[in-house]
């Protein structure tokens, strides 16, 4: 990840509904996995990229269009 997307992505809409839907599309996320602090998106991006063995430019892009079927 580059530190552009880095600084520039953020976490818009409800969190929690985001990542409920995240969870019971892709199980094996744990709620660790998901955890959201404020400031500290890329680590959740990090975490989740690696759980499901994708890009994180690929999991920013998701999240950030709230989109999950493209995952």
């Amino acid at each position: 990840m580059n530190d552009k997307a880095n600084k520039s992505f953020k976490i818009t809409g409800d969190w929690s509904v985001q990542s409920k839907n995240l969870k019971t599309k892709f199980p094996q996320l744990t709620t660790d996995d998901l955890k959201y602090e404020t400031g500290k998106e890329t680590e959740l991006v990090k975490r989740v990229s690696a759980r499901l063995d994708k890009k994180p430019e690929e999991v920013m892009g998701i999240i950030a269009k709230g989109n999950l079927s493209k995952l």
